[in-house]
């Protein structure tokens, strides 16, 4: 099993990432809508949703989505989460790997958010990925990426931390080896321990302007933040991009 479907398939995962809230979600589609301006009627195909939460908030603010992700797990609470919502008459999630494209020129805006990228080992897996979200936007759709920012993460690797919460003590350890940012979560509890892993390529602007070149989609604009500013490479929390499909 890879260290993804691992991970990110585990209650673990929720547990460590518990801050990435509702609240963050929409701060990122309050984003979206300021920068883009989806139609009210756009169908947006969501690749990497996890367990759903923006794609509850964009349903939330009126447009179709399509949730797609690997984890059967995840899918399953997507689901239950927009059918409590009375969401589900808008929203669909279905278990797929983002290497594979769920559909041709079928959505208006594709996103990819929360570093749901760079996972593979080789490159051109991770390409093939982007490719197949722009194989899935029609022509001039839009695509809105949320990836780390590579340089501060590359000056950011400090010592290992340690938090303990509700009768649970999480050991993180991060390192960067071979152009990839790598973690190891340790989660100590009183029926044991578990131990996960990440492991996500430092992919850099440039890197992803060349590979967005190769597949078709034309960046427009980069953001720093999920407050839309402006990005600078040694500062900025995240990287954003806005681009078209230029087919």
């Amino acid at each position: 099993m890879s260290w993804y479907e691992d991970w990110f398939w585990s209650d673990a995962y929720t547990q460590v990432y518990h801050h990435r809230d509702e609240a963050e979600a929409e701060r990122l589609v309050d984003l979206i809508q300021r920068e883009i301006n989806p139609s009210p009627t756009a169908h947006i195909l969501d690749v990497g949703c996890g367990r759903g939460r923006h794609a509850r908030v964009l349903a939330r603010r009126g447009h179709r989505v399509t949730g797609v992700d690997l984890s059967d797990a995840a899918i399953a609470e997507a689901r239950s989460a927009a059918a409590d919502e009375g969401l589900d008459d808008i929203t669909s999630f279905q278990v797929g790997d983002m290497r594979d494209s769920v559909c041709e020129d079928c959505a208006d805006g594709v996103v990819n958010l929360f570093t749901s990228f760079g996972y593979f080992q080789d490159d051109a897996e991770n390409e093939q990925a982007l490719r197949a979200m722009t194989t899935a936007l029609r022509p001039g759709g839009w695509f809105l990426q949320d990836f780390l920012n590579a340089p501060v993460v590359a000056d950011s690797m400090g010592p290992s931390t340690h938090e303990t919460e509700n009768g649970r003590t999480i050991h993180q350890d991060r390192w960067i080896e071979d152009g990839r940012v790598n973690k190891e979560i340790i989660i100590e509890h009183a029926d044991g321990a578990e131990t996960f892993h990440e492991s996500v390529r430092l992919y850099t602007l440039y890197d992803l302007k060349e590979m967005y070149a190769a597949v078709g989609l034309e960046l427009m604009t980069s953001f720093g933040s999920y407050d839309g500013d402006d990005y600078a490479p040694d500062e900025s929390p995240r990287l954003l991009l806005h681009a078209v499909n230029a087919r």
